[in-house]
């Protein structure tokens, strides 16, 4: 045998080696092994996205209205959760798109409004008198489409002519409510806008309304954080970072943006509903400018990088909020609200996350300590 087909043979051999599996490895003919990998891979998906801290935290959620007395269930935390909602909204535009738009709050106002049309008010001849489960749904649907537009309009544009672009939507929307009589009822607003009466649960009592708003607050973060992991939002972020580039690959830069303008504008648009039955009004103080500005320093003071500083921010806004006026007068209540944002600011740039990173960091357990201190016999 030449040398030639003896090396051609043992490749052929190894080759053949290589193939063979271990019996162990090969399913059994008719038991595939597909559901024991989907399971391992849903346990891993889970871990990823729950953790030890995210069950204290869950499990402190739901305990809070079986400890804290009714006041503090419905008008601290179930206020923060519904303003952490809106936040959210714009702590996914501005965290992971680069957008910063001051118009959320604009369309949680359009969403609040087009439930006290649709449905039931004290203005009974501007209300068309829907049922719930058909008014809920077009304000919605109206909501995120106005946000949509919105988006179309201003996502061509970048930096402080964005914020300029959402500003004006905004102030034009507060004055277009302000001023006309025959469709929102002007300065007085839509009022008696109560949550259905469902399986004979009163939704506006402060055990159910904290419920309902705990419910809707944790599927929208758990939303964001599939997203933000998903194709589209590992796109967007490659967006916010270079957008030149992701169009030189192929990604359509316009579209993804108006997607997540469209995506914060329905989670914005629940927050919306769900202010509108707490407040039980809907009236132009509600979408003013002040709480355009208001939604901002909430994403900011909590933090934008992550979608829990949403929440964070809006529980210390209204702790703020509703105890600041024992301290201090109510007029001065923002002079409270800038100092506190002022300080978080100047020492963490990015919010109250940020700083108990830097805390944590600073005070907490070295990783390389730890690891050395456990190789030690």
């Amino acid at each position: 045998m030449s040398a030639a087909k003896w090396r051609r043979a043992m490749n052929g051999r190894a080759a053949m080696t290589s193939s063979i599996r271990p019996a162990a490895a090969v399913p059994f003919p008719g038991i595939p092994a597909q559901p024991a990998e989907r399971g391992a891979r849903w346990f891993d998906a889970l871990r990823a996205y729950v953790g030890p801290h995210h069950i204290v935290v869950l499990a402190a959620l739901l305990l809070l209205p079986f400890i804290a007395s009714p006041f503090f269930t419905f008008q601290v935390a179930a206020q923060a959760l519904v303003l952490g909602l809106i936040a959210l909204s714009l702590t996914f535009l501005a965290g992971y798109g680069g957008m910063i738009s001051l118009a959320q709050m604009t369309v949680a106002g359009i969403a609040g409004y087009a439930l006290a049309i649709l449905g039931t008010s004290s203005s009974a001849e501007i209300s068309l008198g829907w049922p719930w489960w058909a008014a809920v749904p077009f304000a919605l649907l109206i909501a995120t489409i106005a946000a949509t537009l919105i988006g179309w309009l201003s996502v061509r544009t970048e930096g402080i002519y964005t914020i300029m672009i959402t500003l004006a939507i905004g102030v034009a929307f507060y004055y277009l409510v302000l001023q006309n009589y025959s469709l929102f009822n002007g300065f007085q607003g839509l009022r008696e806008l109560k949550p259905p009466t469902v399986f004979g649960v009163n939704w506006r009592d402060p055990l159910p309304f904290y419920f309902l708003a705990l419910a809707l607050s944790l599927a929208a973060y758990l939303l964001v954080r599939w997203i933000v992991r998903a194709p589209f939002g590992i796109a967007l972020q490659g967006i916010r970072d270079n957008p030149r580039r992701m169009r030189a690959l192929g990604f359509h830069v316009v579209a993804h943006r108006v997607a997540a303008y469209a995506l914060a504008g329905a989670i914005a648009a629940v927050g919306g509903i769900l202010l509108a039955w707490y407040n039980a009004l809907m009236s132009p103080g509600s979408v003013g400018t002040s709480w355009l500005i208001n939604i901002l320093v909430i994403a900011v003071l909590g933090g934008i990088r992550h979608p829990i500083g949403a929440f964070l921010g809006a529980l210390v806004f209204v702790l703020l909020q509703t105890f600041a006026i024992d301290l201090i007068d109510r007029e001065r209540f923002n002079l409270v609200i800038g100092g506190v944002f002022l300080a978080v600011v100047l020492f963490s740039p990015d919010g109250l996350l940020g700083l108990w990173a830097m805390l944590r960091s600073r005070f907490g357990p070295r990783p390389g300590l730890i690891s050395n201190q456990r190789r030690q016999p």
